[in-house]
């Protein structure tokens, strides 16, 4: 698994995560599946992003894109992303277009530790297609759709003060990875 650090902006070496840890990277890399196993391993909270927002609003995260469109979405969790990361550690999975914004990625990465989890497409598609409530794969090939996000996002994503690559693997493998770059 590929991980990189920068010293200067993530935890010391040997400390625990002082900051929020935030997952971020494309749809169905298991952002929520490996944050919740990472925050039992750490003993910290674990928040979902996307359920914060479903209970906001009071409807799940399809509806909101169908009802009231993405910039409206994308508004609500910047705003709910806001108040999770407030300084009290916990691991946060966010929704794989949250780190896209300027201004959530911007707070991201100054007030918490984020760690990019990446995926070959093919990977993601296979991933994702076990269930249809990704608004943006509704009637479209999940592989050519997750391929052009790969392209435009994973520049944006490879500002995340660590990159983990997840692969064909338990998600075990992955939190190992990722407390092992923790702890680097």
């Amino acid at each position: 698994m590929l991980q990189s650090h920068n010293p200067d902006t993530g935890p010391a070496k040997g400390q625990r995560a002082p900051r929020p840890i935030v997952l971020v990277g494309l749809m169905g890399v298991g952002k929520t599946t490996v944050g919740r196993r990472l925050a039992q391993r750490l003993k910290l909270p674990f928040v979902d992003a996307d359920h914060e927002i479903e209970a906001a609003a009071g409807m799940t995260v399809a509806e909101i894109f169908e009802r009231f469109g993405e910039p409206y979405f994308r508004d609500g969790e910047r705003r709910v992303i806001a108040r999770l990361v407030d300084g009290t550690p916990k691991v946060i999975a966010t929704g794989g277009g949250a780190f896209i914004d300027d201004a959530t990625r911007a707070l991201i990465l100054s007030a918490s530790t984020a760690i990019w989890l990446s995926a070959r497409p093919e990977v993601l598609a296979e991933r994702v297609g076990r269930r249809d409530t990704r608004p943006l794969l509704r009637n479209r090939n999940a592989k050519e759709v997750l391929s052009e996000l790969a392209r435009v996002r994973n520049p944006i994503y490879a500002q995340a003060h660590i990159h983990i690559a997840s692969q064909k693997a338990p998600h075990e493998a992955t939190v190992a990875a990722i407390l092992k770059a923790l702890r680097a």
